[in-house]
Formats: structure tokens, C-alpha cells, sequence
């Protein structure tokens, strides 16, 4: 008599996972790699910056941003798209709510490129690289998208103000904008080396913001 014995029940085949298919919460961990973008975006410029680098600075496999995002093309699009712009959007839905008066529309302004440059500190350094220097990757979206957003519109409304006496008549209302962009941007974009320079680490955005106000405001006097 041949005596049965007991087998275990087959197990069912496991399951594989695609490369590059994400564990846990994906939102989440798609914001993480946005941002690592930006990080490396910021500290060495778009062009150099390969996806093998994100994915480092993320802590990820690379063939992550590759089911994220495709190619570096497309992620570079994403940071534009979901970080870059809603950034500099901020700054035109404060000018908008700032009425006419170009008192108002000058601290609107500063104070909408310092609550920016806190709320997102690769903002000036990659200004710097993508839109001042010479073949920076965000020169064309200056000039085309963001260009008649703020810094045209802008313009247009200093020189409303001007035809109607309400703003110094000796100014050029389109290198107003330029000075106002110089006098936020460059400066945070230049605050390590000053801080290094003059000895402190006390020169942030807000002490950043509130100087270019008193500057503009109440000028050079003592009063």
C-alpha cells in the first residue's frame, strides 16, 4: 500500500514589478524628484545636469525618472511647467491686487520677488544660470512667457502713471523694471559671497527685501 503524503499547494507566481514603478506614494515621491531637479538644476546649471545626478540627489533608482518623466526633456518641462512658473505667477497676482499707484507697484513688486526667492531659494542662482548667462536653457522662456506677464506689463502701467504726473518724468519706465529686477534678483542671487564678504550670515531675504524698500521709498536721506 503506497502510503499519500501531504504536498503543499503550489505557489502562485509572483508577481514582477516593471522597472522603475514606484513603491509607496507616488505623488509624493514625484515632488521629491522635482525638487531634487531643481536642486541640481540651481547648483550646476540645466545642461549639465543628468538624470543620473537627480536621481542621486533624490536617493532614487534612475529608471524612476524615466517612469516619471520620460526623458530629460520632459522633466525639464515638468520643473518649468509645476515650479517655475507658479513661482514667478505669485509675483503677477501681486501686481495685479496692487492698483495703480506706482509707489504700491514698486513694493508690490519687491516684496513679491523676496516672498519667492524664500519660498523657493534656487529661484536667483538659477536665474543666474539659465537667463543671464550667455546659452542659459530659460533665456527663451524669459523673453517669451514670462516677459509679457510682469516685466511688460509693468512697464506698460509706470508709463500710464508717467502720462498722468504721478511718476518722475526723467525715468524710462522699461529700465525702471530692469533696476527693480536688478535691485531683488542679483542681490539674492549674490548674498553668499557679500555674507562672506562683509562678515555676516544676517543678509536673508527679508533683510534683503525690507532694505530695498527703505532704499527705494525713502532714499539716501537721514529722515
Amino acid at each position: 500500500m503506497v502510503r499519500k503524503t501531504s504536498q503543499p499547494p503550489p505557489r502562485a507566481p509572483a508577481s514582477r514589478r516593471g522597472p522603475g514603478r514606484p513603491v509607496g506614494d507616488s505623488a509624493d515621491l514625484r515632488e521629491r524628484l522635482l525638487d531634487a531637479a531643481l536642486t541640481c538644476y540651481s547648483r550646476q546649471g540645466i545642461a549639465a545636469t543628468p538624470l543620473r545626478a537627480i536621481a542621486v540627489e533624490a536617493g532614487v533608482n534612475p529608471a524612476l525618472l524615466h517612469y516619471y518623466f520620460g526623458d530629460k526633456g520632459q522633466l525639464q518641462q515638468a520643473v518649468i511647467d509645476e515650479r517655475l512658473m507658479p513661482a514667478i505667477g505669485n509675483v503677477g497676482v501681486a501686481l495685479t491686487l496692487a492698483g495703480d499707484d506706482p509707489a504700491g507697484l514698486i513694493a508690490s513688486f519687491v516684496r513679491g520677488i523676496g516672498d519667492a526667492v524664500a519660498r523657493h531659494p534656487w529661484l536667483p542662482s538659477l536665474w543666474v544660470r539659465e537667463v543671464l548667462c550667455e546659452g542659459g536653457a530659460l533665456r527663451d522662456l524669459l523673453v517669451d512667457r514670462i516677459g509679457p506677464q510682469i516685466p511688460q506689463r509693468l512697464a506698460q502701467r509706470f508709463a500710464a502713471a508717467q502720462r498722468a504726473g504721478a511718476l518722475n518724468p526723467e525715468l524710462d519706465p522699461r529700465l525702471l523694471v530692469v533696476s527693480l529686477v536688478g535691485l531683488t534678483l542679483f542681490p539674492a542671487a549674490s548674498a553668499p559671497v557679500w555674507g562672506r564678504i562683509f562678515d555676516t550670515n544676517g543678509i536673508d531675504a527679508d533683510a534683503l527685501r525690507d532694505h530695498t524698500l527703505a532704499l527705494l521709498e525713502r532714499g539716501l536721506g537721514a529722515g
